[in-house]
């Protein structure tokens, strides 16, 4: 009998043996030269600890809660494509987990378990990720049957005018499987060419047009609060702030400076907080779609310093440790979302396989905390953690 793994990376290597490789390549494979795919991990070890010694933690709090809904950990399963291909029960084992580790559950636009079948399945805590289509009565009607069946929040996915470049699944001639949301809305036959039919398809039905000025539509529509995902920039993120005096906090290596807004007018455009968003997702979108788009842990401070806690603020990307949660939120994230290691873990053990990679970067986590002198969530600090700026600006 093989080893029980240990860590994330020994699940991936389980998934790897257990899936065909289509199907692995799809999961695990980035945009073009897959820099940031690589980036994603690597900028993580990059950052050190400053742990502070003397400190009780003989009991450790690892909750936290994400707009009202309170958890067991800081860490949330993001929106993945497609899980039966990974599992013959598909979504629906992963909300089992999700349920039974008291997180929360962000199901896919092109799940392979529908709405409603992932909402009969358990009482998890789910979200629902939202691209918006051309034919825009598709995107409400998608929203209607969340709310419909206690969904409680929308994540509109923002960086996909166009599919990125994912050559694995080029080469593998790819073949998109059936959407089973879309079922009765949107053709959703497969089709067979000559190579991957991913871009071809989402070029066709995506809404290459949608800008900030379209979430006013969303909002319209529904009574869910909505987080956006994409975000990686100040200028995206940025709200105005006349009670700060017109002023903005511009994070800036090797220092902080304060600067007039006047000085930077593309800081008066609409952005993210000004059009009523409750939430941000710092996101390179898993690697997926513009290569060499920076590693979302080294931009993350960057959006903090502009939002300046107007919404909170979440991120994904290259999550593999406890430590790199413990990062995050020293950083200023309030939670990590896991894509692949959730997929793995469903390829490799089904439910079980998902509830054990989130156990295990909880217990990573709790660890974490203990060594660095934080009993509760609360006390992790931006002086937890030294980036790799500050280590070279010291050496200056």
């Amino acid at each position: 009998m093989a080893a029980e793994p240990v860590n994330l990376n020994e699940f991936q290597e389980l998934a790897r043996l257990a899936l065909p490789k289509m199907y692995y390549d799809f999961y695990a494979g980035g945009a073009e030269d897959e820099h940031t795919l690589k980036e994603n991990v690597e900028a993580f070890h990059r950052i050190t600890f400053r742990p502070r010694i003397l400190v009780d933690v003989s009991r450790i709090d690892l909750s936290t809660t994400i707009l009202d809904y309170k958890i067991s950990a800081p860490i949330i399963i993001a929106p993945t494509a497609w899980h039966k291909l990974a599992n013959p029960e598909g979504e629906v084992a992963t909300a089992r987990a999700a349920a039974s580790c008291n997180t929360i559950m962000v199901l896919s636009f092109t799940s392979s378990s529908s709405i409603e079948e992932v909402a009969a399945s358990c009482n998890a805590v789910c979200f629902y990720q939202l691209y918006v289509l051309k034919k825009r009565d598709i995107a409400a009607t998608l929203v209607q049957r969340a709310e419909r069946n206690g969904f409680k929040a929308l994540v509109l996915t923002a960086d996909a005018p166009r599919l990125g470049r994912r050559e694995a699944d080029i080469k593998n001639k790819m073949i998109k499987p059936q959407l089973k949301n879309l079922e009765g809305l949107l053709s959703t036959k497969v089709s067979s060419d000559t190579g991957s039919n991913l871009e071809a398809d989402a070029r066709e039905a995506m809404d290459a047009s949608l800008s900030w000025k379209d979430l006013e539509w969303l909002r319209s529509i529904t009574n869910l609060p909505i987080l956006i995902k994409g975000i990686l920039t100040r200028e995206d993120g940025k709200i105005k702030a006349p009670s700060d005096d017109m002023s903005i906090a511009l994070f800036c290596f090797p220092c902080s400076l304060r600067l007039k807004e006047d000085s930077f007018p593309f800081i008066h455009s609409i952005k993210a907080v000004e059009v009523g968003v409750a939430g941000i997702i710092v996101s390179n979108h898993g690697a997926r779609q513009l290569d060499y788009s920076p590693a979302t842990i080294s931009v993350l401070e960057e959006v903090v310093h502009a939002v300046k806690g107007r919404v909170p603020i979440l991120m994904d990307g290259g999550v593999r440790r406890g430590t790199d949660v413990f990062k995050a939120l020293a950083l200023g994230a309030q939670a990590v979302l896991i894509g692949r290691p959730v997929v793995y873990g469903l390829a490799a053990k089904g439910e079980y396989g998902v509830r054990r990679v989130i156990e295990m970067l909880k217990d990573e986590f709790e660890l974490t905390m203990a060594l660095t002198g934080c009993p509760s969530v609360k006390h992790i600090t931006r002086n937890h953690v030294r980036t790799e700026h500050e280590r070279i600006h010291s050496m200056l």
